[in-house]
């Protein structure tokens, strides 16, 4: 047995034997025998274990207070953030890291809390109780001491209700959006009201249009007549001028404006005040007319169905939620007072208005002439009746929300058997028609024909409005143009996607939709190609506050 000894004063020399053991150092050191200290001075001194165990237990207690405290941590933080404190304790002790460990425990709560079915309330009782703020949920969390599995299904439960009121409110803007372009602007309705008086007043105002010398253009073949149906003075007088400026031969220009009765005296003041350079112009009330009695007859049949139609539109959407009454945004301008509008639908009976002329441009009232339109006169329609435009330079077949399934319904039999789903529909607003070619067919009693089918299926066959019935009472007779004529769709919000150059290259720019460039609804950019044709200078417009 070998044994081991250490004197007081160090080690000298050691020895270490296989048999006896020696002494060292004077008896310090007890060592086997072959064991010895080399070195050691006599004064060797003893050390004692007690020595050593005052430091070793100073350690200890400083490890244990250092191991208390990151334990306590790690408990509170556990309690908190961690579904199972314990197993957080352990992982994050004896391995990984805080955030390693946060993470796994998050993404497990989200993937749990994602997986809980649409509602996202995970247990939550009721959204009233729900934090209004990250603020409020971080109180929330730490005072109530939930784990992380709340602090994800909370979360989600708030963001839900978040998106919920954030499509509430889309909803209720596209509704009042909507709602501001059936208005009158006070502008243009006091516009009309000082013309009124204007015409009653000042018989200037009341002077013949055309003056006697230029009446026989009204009629003559050689000249470039243009048609609008308005009752907005503010608008014909636009499309006018920026016709007449857009024109390289604006002499052989004649303008057919024709109006209610209630606009009448408005719209002729205004012309026979303003009077327009170069071009002829004619302003007649529906009231002037002497059409036979079965033109009558049709006239107040095709208002009625069509207000029938709008009427059965809006109670459809009276009758449904709101979450869904709105889902459409589209569906919002069947509201619009132009919907069941006599002279929105007139033009099916163009032919009637005028009987001696042989071929028009037909404009809207909301839209600006930018190119010249005098090749269109001349435009060879290959036999059609009418010269329109399918796809606003977007690419052959490209009529984004213009196709027969956006107009018409399809599941109706009498519509699937008869119209193609996907065919684009053409543009109406800015239209070449050869009237001696539309009254060798029976466009207008096809148009009829197909109200009465709308009115005898309770009106489901298509959307409110005058091209639905137009497109299948024209077809076959429609020649395509050049989509660089026309542009259309600028009164909705999704216009804003095409390219500025594009619209500035188009001959006529088309204010289709709800935002109508005399609202201030519409975008500041596109409603400019509007304004720049008013006459800011005008009496009358500044009297009445009219502002771009």
């Amino acid at each position: 047995m070998m044994k081991l000894y250490i004197s007081a004063t160090g080690i000298k020399k050691l020895t270490i034997s296989s048999s006896a053991a020696v002494t060292s150092g004077g008896g310090g050191l007890r060592l086997p025998v072959g064991m010895k200290g080399k070195g050691s001075s006599p004064g060797i001194r003893r050390i004692s274990y007690r020595t050593l165990l005052l430091p070793a237990i100073l350690v200890l207690g400083l490890l244990l207070s250092l191991l208390f405290f990151r334990i306590t941590f790690i408990m509170l933080e556990s309690a908190v953030f961690c579904s199972s404190s314990i197993g957080c304790l352990g992982w994050r002790i004896f391995g990984g890291s805080d955030s390693a460990v946060l993470r796994e425990e998050l993404m497990l709560a989200l993937l749990e809390a994602t997986s809980d079915g649409e509602n996202g309330k995970g247990g939550i009782e009721s959204s009233t109780s729900l934090p209004s703020s990250f603020n409020d949920l971080v109180k929330d969390m730490t005072s109530s001491g939930q784990d992380m599995k709340a602090f994800a299904f909370k979360t989600k439960a708030m963001i839900v209700k978040m998106e919920q009121l954030v499509e509430s409110a889309r909803q209720r803007e596209s509704i009042f959006w909507h709602l501001a372009s059936h208005g009158v602007p006070k502008g243009i309705h006091c516009l009309s009201l000082k013309l009124a008086e204007e015409y009653a007043e000042n018989a200037a105002a009341r002077s013949r249009l055309p003056p006697p010398q230029y009446v026989s253009r009204l009629t003559d073949p050689s000249f470039h007549h243009v048609v609008l149906l308005t009752d907005n003075v503010l608008a014909a007088s636009v499309v006018v001028s920026s016709t007449i400026k857009s024109s390289s031969i604006p002499e052989r220009l004649v303008f057919h404006i024709v109006t209610d009765k209630k606009t009448y005296t408005a719209m002729h003041a205004w012309f026979a005040v303003n009077s327009v350079n170069s071009a002829v112009l004619e302003v007649r009330g529906l009231h002037q007319y002497d059409w036979s009695h079965k033109v009558n007859i049709g006239i107040k049949e095709m208002i009625e169905i069509h207000r029938l139609i709008c009427g059965h539109k809006f109670d459809l959407m009276k009758r449904e939620t709101l979450a869904n009454e709105y889902e459409n945004e589209k569906d919002l301008q069947y509201l619009r007072p132009s919907c069941a509008s006599l002279l929105n639908h007139l033009r099916i009976y163009i032919p009637e208005l005028f009987p001696d002329l042989n071929k028009i441009i037909f404009l809207d009232d909301d839209t600006v002439v930018q190119h010249d339109l005098s090749s269109l006169w001349e435009l060879d329609l290959n036999g059609k009746v009418v010269g329109a435009a399918f796809d606003s330079g977007c690419g052959d077949g490209c009529c984004p929300g213009r196709k027969y399934k956006d107009y018409f319904n399809f599941t109706s039999p009498v519509i699937s058997s008869n119209l193609d789903y996907d065919r684009c529909g053409w543009l109406y607003g800015m239209n070449v028609f050869d009237l001696q070619a539309w009254r060798k067919t029976n466009i207008t009693a096809t148009y009829h024909h197909w109200l009465k089918l709308s009115l005898n299926s309770g009106f489901e066959l298509w959307n409110p409005g005058a091209l639905p019935p137009s497109l299948i009472a024209f077809e076959g007779h429609v020649h395509r143009i050049d989509p660089s004529w026309h542009i259309a769709g600028l009164g909705y919000r999704s216009i804003m996607n095409v390219a500025e150059s594009t619209l500035e290259d188009v001959a006529v720019v088309h204010f289709s939709g709800p935002a109508k460039p005399w609202l201030e609804i519409g975008s500041p950019e596109i409603r400019s190609l509007w304004i720049r044709h008013v006459n800011f200078s005008n009496e009358y417009i500044r009297k009445c506050g009219i502002v771009g």
